[in-house]
């Protein structure tokens, strides 16, 4: 069974929804999860508004071989936008829902990783290569590798930056080809200085920069529905649980590192200061 962050109660309802089943949908946040014959479900998503978006699916004739398949539809409410995202995410990665390809893909997020000292060699790296803590030295979320390369071949021809020493083309004795072209402006072969072209691409992709953990510690984010209070504990980018006012229970998560998926749902409420956030004793 699938249980609720920080709120035990999963709620069904059959496929075949009357005007008196759609009263049950609830106009909040939450999960809604489309299941099938199998244990596994077909379909998970998210929505402020469970009832408005569930519905959208009933109607969306793209979706009609999912639809088919489908023998209930079953929510979990949360006081939040947040806490939904955060759900969706971390069942989505447990349960490998048939029809979320896209959003199975996010699994998958990469960065680049530069060398904390001039004339180290650039990296791609996953979730999965990121030690607790050190998030320092990572810039930007790229559904692929290859994405991310796209993006580098991007800057160097805007900065005029060496593919070589990107490691995105072989260097010759002569250089990269963007030396012959006049693209490169030779760091490549001595002609400008390894630390000065270094510098040129941190400095392209410095809005891309993956933040490090502002806080000393732990801190509790916090959504409020009505009398109905979630919060989520986070500390590094890890989600580590949730309590629930409605059940006086903290439920744990057992996500041990760093994950780009909880990271991208984070970062923006946590810098900007939009959410509220306690630190915890």
């Amino acid at each position: 069974m699938i249980r609720a962050m920080g709120h035990a109660q999963l709620t069904s309802l059959p496929h075949q929804i009357d005007p008196d089943a759609l009263a049950a949908l609830p106009r909040t946040s939450g999960v809604y999860i489309f299941q099938g014959e199998g244990t596994l479900p077909l379909y998970i998503g998210k929505s402020v508004d469970i009832r408005s978006r569930v519905l959208a699916h009933l109607r969306t004739q793209d979706e009609a071989e999912m639809l088919a398949r489908s023998r209930r539809v079953d929510f979990i409410e949360t006081a939040g936008e947040i806490g939904a995202l955060l759900l969706e995410a971390r069942l989505i990665k447990q349960q490998s829902p048939l029809y979320n390809i896209r959003l199975r893909r996010l699994r998958k997020l990469c960065s680049i990783a530069l060398p904390p000292g001039p004339g180290g060699t650039l990296r791609f790296v996953t979730d999965k290569d990121v030690t607790i803590g050190q998030t320092a030295g990572l810039f930007g979320l790229f559904s692929s590798v290859h994405a991310a390369q796209s993006k580098l071949r991007e800057l160097a021809d805007q900065h005029r930056l060496c593919l070589g020493l990107l490691g995105l083309e072989k260097l010759g004795q002569r250089g990269c080809f963007g030396l012959q072209v006049k693209t490169c402006l030779g760091a490549c072969v001595g002609r400008e200085d390894r630390s000065v072209h270094d510098q040129r691409l941190l400095n392209a992709l410095q809005d891309m920069q993956v933040h490090a953990w502002p806080f000393a510690g732990a801190v509790d984010l916090i959504e409020q529905n009505g009398d109905w209070q979630q919060r989520h504990r986070i500390h590094h980018w890890r989600h580590l649980g949730t309590w629930c006012s409605r059940t006086q229970a903290f439920e744990p998560h057992a996500q041990q590192g760093f994950d780009l998926d909880t990271y991208k749902i984070l970062v923006k409420p946590v810098m900007m200061n939009t959410a509220l956030l306690q630190a915890v004793p």
